[in-house]
C-alpha cells in the first residue's frame, strides 16, 4: 500500500478526531510516561540512533521512490546519523532508564520503541511527516473505508492556538445535532485537557468510540468554553453531497478526497445534470485534501485538456498529472476558505488557472507539498513529505494559499444564530444568476 496523501497539516475526522475522522495532538494525560517518552524522543531527535531499528523494517511496498538524478552521495553519507557511537549512546541511555527510572513498571518496550521512532521523524521539523505504530496506521487507513464509530466531525490543527479545530460537520451526524460548530476549538475531551502539543490522532482516538456511548467535548467558542455531551454513532462517511437549487443552479460539496469520493461525485453530478442543471457551485470549504488519484480523477470531469497539476521532488524530477479534457461547459463557482487545503487547492487552483470558473470565499490554507505513506511488514509505517506540487498554471501555493476571485467572509453569527443563511453560498448564487442572465 503506497498512499499519496494531500491532506492539510493535521487533518482528521472522527477518524482523526472528532471525526471526519480522516487522515490525522494537547498532552496525553499519562504523567510520568509522557515525560519518559518525551525525554527519549528528545534524545533521539539529537542522535537519530533509532534508524537502526527502522532499517530492519525497510521491507517497503512496491512504489517506494528511489533516489535518482541529482543526488549527492557524499552529502547523503554526511547526513548519516546511525553511527557506532550513536548506537552505543542509545544503549547507555536505555541502561540508565531501566536502572533508575522511578516508574519503570508502567513502561513497555513497545512504548519505548515507539517513542524512539517518533522522535527520529519529529527531528525533521515537518508537521506532515510522522511515524505510525500498527494501531495508528490502521486508524489512518480505516478512514478510507467510510465507516466508523464517532461523532461526524472533521478536525484540523488551528495554526494560531495549535488546538484541534472543527473544520467540517457531517450533516445530521451527532456532532451537528448536539450543537458543535465549524470553528470550535477542542479544549477538553472527557477529563483530558487538550494542549497544543497533542497530536490530532490522539484527540481523534478520544472522541471516537463504540456507537451508543457518550463523550464529553469541551470547546472554545468566541473566547468562552462550552461542554457538550455527544452520543457516538456508526458514521458512514459521505464525502459528496448535492442538491438542485432554484434557477437550475446545482450545488455539490466535497468534504475530502478519499477512495469513495470519485464514484460519489460522478453519481451526483449525473443526477444534477438529469435535473437540467444550468450552472454549478462546487463547495470545497473545510476540505482538508486527500488522495492524489482521487482529485485528479475528479478534475478530469471538469477541466479542459492540459495539466491538472505537477509535482517536483528534491532532485528536480517532475511528474505531470494531465487530463484529456472534459465536455463540462457550464458556469462554475468554487467556494473556498482557510480550511480548503492541499488536494482542494489543486482542484480550485486548476479551475482558476484554466479560467473555467471563479473562486468565492476567503484565501485557502496553503499546503503545496505531498506525502506518501510507506507501510512496514509489522503493520507500522512512516508518512513522509516527498515532493512539492504546483498548480495547473505553475503556481507554488505552499504557505501562500490561493486568493479567491471574489472575497467574502463567512457570517457565522447569521448562519448559526440568525436566519440560517449561508452568505457565501448566497453570493455564489447571485453571481451565477447574473452570468445566466436571470
Amino acid at each position: 500500500m503506497n498512499i499519496e496523501d494531500m491532506g492539510s497539516e493535521d487533518t482528521m475526522t472522527d477518524t482523526e478526531v472528532l471525526d471526519t475522522e480522516r487522515r490525522e495532538r494537547p498532552g496525553r494525560g499519562r504523567g510520568p510516561l509522557v515525560f519518559l517518552l518525551g525525554f527519549l524522543a528528545g534524545v533521539v531527535v539529537m542522535t537519530a540512533v533509532s534508524m537502526v531499528i527502522l532499517r530492519r523494517m525497510q521491507d517497503r511496498i512496491p512504489g517506494t521512490p528511489a533516489v535518482s538524478g541529482g543526488g549527492d552521495a557524499s552529502a547523503e553519507e554526511q547526513q548519516e546519523a546511525v553511527t557506532d557511537d550513536a548506537v552505543s549512546k542509545l544503549r547507555l541511555l536505555e541502561k540508565y532508564i531501566s536502572s533508575y527510572y522511578y516508574n519503570m513498571d508502567s513502561v513497555t518496550s513497545e512504548q519505548l520503541q515507539d517513542g524512539m521512532y517518533k522522535g527520529l521523524v519529529s527531528s525533521l521539523n515537518d508537521p506532515y511527516s510522522t511515524y505510525y505504530n500498527a494501531e495508528e496506521l490502521a486508524d489512518v487507513t480505516t478512514q478510507t473505508e467510510g465507516l466508523y464509530g464517532g461523532v461526524g466531525a472533521t478536525l484540523q490543527k488551528n495554526e494560531e492556538s495549535g488546538l484541534a479545530e472543527i473544520v467540517g460537520l457531517i450533516k445530521d451526524a451527532p456532532a451537528e445535532r448536539t450543537g458543535l460548530r465549524v470553528g470550535d476549538l477542542i479544549y477538553k475531551v472527557d477529563d483530558t485537557v487538550c494542549t497544543s502539543e497533542m497530536e490530532l490522532l490522539d484527540v481523534t482516538k478520544m472522541i471516537r468510540g463504540e456507537p451508543d456511548t457518550d463523550v464529553r467535548v469541551t470547546v472554545i467558542r468566541e473566547g468562552e468554553t462550552e461542554e457538550i455531551v455527544i452520543t457516538r454513532a456508526m458514521i458512514e462517511l459521505p464525502t459528496v453531497s448535492s442538491e438542485m437549487k432554484e434557477d437550475g443552479i446545482g450545488y455539490l460539496a466535497i468534504t475530502e478526497f478519499d477512495d469513495v469520493t470519485e464514484p460519489q461525485f460522478k453519481a451526483q453530478m449525473a443526477e444534477l445534470k438529469s435535473q437540467g442543471m444550468k450552472a454549478l457551485i462546487l463547495d470545497l470549504r473545510g476540505n482538508p485534501g486527500g488522495n492524489v488519484s482521487t482529485v485528479t480523477a475528479i478534475a478530469e470531469e471538469l477541466l479542459p485538456k492540459g495539466l491538472v497539476f505537477y509535482m517536483e521532488d528534491r532532485y528536480g524530477n517532475r511528474k505531470d498529472y494531465p487530463c484529456k479534457g472534459a465536455d463540462f461547459d457550464l458556469p462554475l463557482i468554487v467556494l473556498v476558505d482557510g480550511s480548503s487545503a492541499s488536494a482542494a487547492e489543486i482542484l480550485s487552483g486548476a479551475i482558476q488557472d484554466a479560467g473555467i470558473g471563479r473562486l468565492v470565499g476567503t484565501k485557502t490554507f496553503g499546503k503545496g507539498i505531498v506525502q506518501t505513506i510507506y507501510p512496514f511488514k509489522d503493520g507500522s509505517g512512516i508518512k513522509l513529505t516527498i515532493a512539492g506540487y504546483y498548480t495547473r498554471g505553475g503556481r507554488d501555493i505552499h504557505k501562500q494559499g490561493i486568493d479567491p476571485d471574489v472575497e467574502i467572509e463567512f457570517d457565522a453569527d447569521r448562519y448559526y444564530e440568525g436566519d440560517g443563511v449561508d452568505n457565501q453560498l448566497e453570493k455564489a448564487m447571485e453571481l451565477l444568476r447574473e452570468e445566466l442572465g436571470q
